[in-house]
């Protein structure tokens, strides 16, 4: 993360919630991908796919070689990602649950 020399951890910590809110009034998968392709690179956005497509692996019980091999991310991001998907904030926890109902 950059330094912000005139930005408190509180101010970043409101400017967080404030992405987050502005998320959080999206109503269709149209108007989250516009979002996120005006907030994001286009690197940024295929980093963030990515590691969902290999949260998507992980829960098909795909070993961490064949993840590599299907998707081109590298071992160590995957070992990260099952690492957060196990340990992490539940973030991705909760997405899957919801997802698969």
């Amino acid at each position: 993360m950059k330094q912000h020399l005139n930005v408190t951890a509180r101010q970043e910590a409101q400017h967080e919630r404030n992405l987050f809110a502005a998320v959080l009034t999206l109503r269709t998968p149209d108007e989250v991908r516009a979002f996120f392709r005006d907030l994001c690179t286009p690197a940024e956005l295929e980093a963030m796919a990515d590691r969902w497509a290999v949260v998507e692996c992980l829960q098909r019980g795909l070993p961490y070689r064949e993840i590599h091999r299907v998707t081109g991310v590298s071992v160590t991001t995957i070992g990260r990602v099952a690492r957060y998907l196990a340990e992490g904030n539940g973030g991705y926890a909760t997405a899957v649950q919801r997802l698969n109902g």
